[in-house]
């Protein structure tokens, strides 16, 4: 009898904190293990795109991965009359930790702007440091520098996030611009022309693969709150988190082929504000896993020497 395949539905539990409604995916830990990992995922993302490599997680210990506040499907900051400030995420990571883990140890680990969350929350809560074993950073940031934008794309970028993050821009985006047929026809016709890199997330594939990409990618810009999305965005564009040090070794995975972060950048930046900084390359060809990724196919997103840290006891 074949093994039945594991749905993110089967391991999606309701979240309630702070007045936001959302979801966190628990898988239980294999028989005789007792490591327990949260992960944190990245900026255009849910669970659900994430379900893959938290099952590759899996392997080596519990997994938990919350939703964050805008992001798949969960409440958004605005709906409690917060704004999605970096400081706000941290504050939400931080009472997840508290709820989820009390005073257990645990393994944390974060995509792109997780981690950069995962830091910020560090730093205003250096006491949860000391329950963390290992602290893992999947092609994380931490500073507005480390992005590889060409000025003028940079400076369009941060112009465009401020003006569409107010609230009626933002509207306008959500009800005529965010609509199914027209993010089809953006990935048809407008990704080819203004991205060349050939690693990107729904290049490189045969046509019903890359339809159900396109298919998700319509899920994803639908399920997150386009207002939040977009001051994010913005605050990834304004971000500097130096200045603060954090008494903790990062584990930092840095992909040679990503077309977002200058890796050097990214190694100054997170060696002035962690104790300490262990640089580890993985052999991916782009950013982040396939975002419809199985286990198997978003296993090179954990390096060898990952593993071996996870497989500790």
């Amino acid at each position: 009898m074949t093994k039945a395949e594991k749905k993110p539905a089967d391991y999606i539990q309701p979240l309630y904190i702070n007045g936001l409604h959302g979801r966190l995916l628990r898988l239980p830990p294999p028989k005789g293990k007792k490591r327990e990992i949260m992960y944190i995922y990245g900026h255009h993302s849910s669970i659900e795109r994430n379900f893959g490599l938290a099952l590759y997680l899996n392997r080596y210990g519990g997994v938990t991965a919350p939703d964050l506040p805008g992001f798949g499907g969960m409440d958004p900051f605005y709906k409690i009359g917060e704004k999605p400030t970096l400081d706000n995420l941290a504050d939400y990571l931080a009472s997840v930790i508290k709820l989820r883990y009390r005073g257990q140890r645990f393994s944390l680990t974060g995509l792109s702007l997780g981690f950069t969350i995962i830091t910020r929350m560090l730093q205003k809560y250096p006491q949860i440091a000391k329950q963390i074993d290992y602290l893992v950073s999947f092609a994380g940031f931490a500073h507005k520098d480390d992005f590889k934008y060409k000025p003028r794309t940079y400076w369009f970028f941060r112009g465009l996030t401020w003006l569409c993050s107010h609230r009626l821009p933002a509207a306008f985006v959500k009800y005529f611009i965010l609509r199914g047929p027209l993010i089809r026809l953006a990935y048809a016709v407008l990704e080819p022309l203004f991205v060349k890199e050939t690693n990107t997330k729904v290049r490189g594939v045969d046509e019903m693969e890359r339809k159900k990409r396109i298919d998700f990618e319509v899920y994803l810009w639908k399920c997150n709150d386009p207002r939040t999305y977009i001051s994010v965005a913005h605050t990834m564009l304004m971000l500097d988190l130096s200045g603060q040090h954090i008494d903790k070794k990062v584990y930092h995975e840095a992909i040679d082929t990503d077309r977002y972060f200058d890796n050097v950048r990214v190694e100054q930046h997170m060696r002035a504000i962690y104790k300490d900084f262990h640089l580890v390359k993985a052999g991916m060809p782009a950013h982040a896993p396939s975002i419809i990724a199985t286990a198997e196919e978003a296993a090179p997103f954990v390096p060898s020497h990952i593993r071996r840290l996870l497989s500790k006891d």
